[in-house]
């Protein structure tokens, strides 16, 4: 173990060294995400942005839109998840012990940092919104509060600050009314699979049994009222589990210099990662003209496509148009830009979590002590000290992203609305052994695992082991100093 000095150095030297391997990364598979010639010729969206439904026989495609009308056909930005159609029971001699699941929220509006400062597109929230009111003992003593955005007051201030969606009744962030039917879908799915199918899943009294978590961004525990309506609906009412914002580990929220430092090596704009953002300089002029951003923005706008994927994204998702200049109408974005904003988004998320070489330390610095929990999970199931069959995680694409990154995802994708990971502990006679499902089927890794169907529990601690750094909360408060 490092002493608190040769921390020190390790930290401050990290962007002279150029590495930081503590651990073997494999890459992942040459595919249209990480391959950037690929992603700048290719043509088309790396999935449906706009279409209601996706057919069965399309299973697994990425998708950011669902149609309620339709509930033969996958319910996509639910992203491919577990369900009875496609779940691959295991053999009887293997015995369902334990079930942590953690997913991207569902879908939303844009966040305000995310809009353009005008917007010629508004989005209607007079249909849902998020709830805020306190109860006590006596829950006839209060009532629901729901709030929605005021807007076409005489305040003199409200023209001059973001976000720019004029006459919007929104919360920005918030879950829409289709991403609530979207949870409400993933909830029922669970239940059909670890419930109808499995008959593991806890009744919905059982609540010694069952958990579910949540951050403090809203937007997870709106999913959370969803999702739980579908996995329960005799239930009015659910419990999320929430850590301080000072040490969440599910956010993740913990102070790390170190980590920040892996994170400028990797989107370093003298490396790989700048010549992506100079090869396409003028898509980047020809958004900046209907956006109304400057050239010079320092807000993350000029540095990564990660603000465009989102605002275009969120926008055909609900079946809005793509925006227009407010200054000049005959200025829009056209599809075929969109559609190439989509495919560097999801070039970056594999670049940013599993190409760069220290892109698997990087997950683990930031995933790191939620991995830690999740094995203490798995233990207590173990030795009969935990209690809880099934734990239900809702996150962020930041989460979600560094959880595939530490498994070495071997085909990177950008987690989409309701993306979810699965850890399923089996036993047979007295080995255990680990499942992870990703969009629904055993993981893809690109480490000597391969498909993680079934790896021997102490193979898959052991991997934990040597890629989390044992001294993790030191390696970060050391950096921090």
């Amino acid at each position: 173990m490092f002493d608190k000095i040769s921390i020190i150095l390790f930290s401050t030297l990290l962007a002279s060294l150029g590495k930081v391997n503590a651990l073997t990364h494999y890459p992942p598979s040459k595919t249209a995400n990480t391959d950037l010639e690929q992603v700048l010729k290719g043509t088309g969206a790396p999935g449906n942005y706009w279409s209601s439904t996706t057919p069965d026989e399309e299973y697994g495609s990425y998708n950011c839109t669902f149609d309620p009308t339709s509930l033969t056909m996958w319910p996509v930005l639910n992203m491919p998840h577990v369900r009875k159609t496609e779940y691959q029971v295991p053999d009887k001699e293997y015995e369902l012990q334990y079930v942590e699941v953690i997913q991207r929220h569902h879908k939303r509006t844009p966040y305000a940092s995310n809009t353009f400062f005008k917007e010629d597109i508004t989005w209607d929230c007079s249909r849902e919104g998020p709830y805020h009111h306190a109860k006590n003992e006596n829950p006839e003593n209060t009532s629901g509060v729901v709030w929605q955005r005021q807007t076409g007051s005489q305040n003199p201030f409200e023209a001059t600050v973001g976000p720019g969606f004029v006459g919007s009744t929104c919360e920005f962030p918030s879950i829409t009314s289709e991403g609530i039917d979207d949870a409400m879908i993933h909830g029922r799915d669970i239940r059909g699979v670890y419930g109808d199918l499995l008959g593991f899943l806890p009744k919905s009294h059982e609540k010694d049994k069952y958990a579910f978590r949540v951050t403090s961004n809203v937007i997870t525990s709106q999913t959370l009222g969803g999702f739980g309506k579908g996995l329960y609906p005799d239930l009015e009412e659910h419990t999320g589990l929430i850590q301080d914002d000072s040490y969440d580990s599910l956010k993740p929220g913990v102070p790390c210099d170190l980590r920040d430092t892996i994170n400028s090596q990797i989107t370093d704009l003298s490396g790989e990662w700048g010549k992506h953002l100079n090869l396409t300089s003028e898509l980047r002029e020809r958004f900046n003209n209907v956006s109304g951003i400057e050239p010079d923005d320092t807000a993350g706008w000029k540095t990564s496509w990660d603000h465009p994927y989102d605002n275009l994204s969120a926008k055909q998702c609900h079946g809005k148009p793509l925006p227009c200049s407010t200054n000049n109408t005959a200025i829009c974005i056209q599809q075929e830009d969109a559609n190439t904003i989509y495919r560097l988004g999801n070039y970056e998320y594999a670049y940013r979590w599993r190409m760069h070489e220290n892109s698997t330390y990087y997950s683990a610095i930031t995933m790191g002590a939620w991995f830690v929990e999740l094995q203490d999970h798995f233990k207590g199931k173990m030795d009969g000290t935990n209690p809880i069959k099934y734990f239900h995680n809702f996150a962020h694409d930041g989460s979600v992203a560094p959880v595939l990154g530490l498994l070495q995802h071997d085909e990177p994708v950008w987690p989409g609305m309701g993306s979810e990971v699965v850890f399923e502990l089996y036993r047979k006679a007295e080995e255990y052994f680990v499942r992870v499902l990703f969009s629904g089927q055993p993981l893809k890794s690109s480490t000597p695992f391969g498909v993680m169907d079934m790896v021997p529990w102490e193979d898959f601690e052991e991997y934990l082991k040597d890629t989390i750094p044992e001294d993790l909360t030191e390696l970060c408060i050391a950096s921090n100093e």
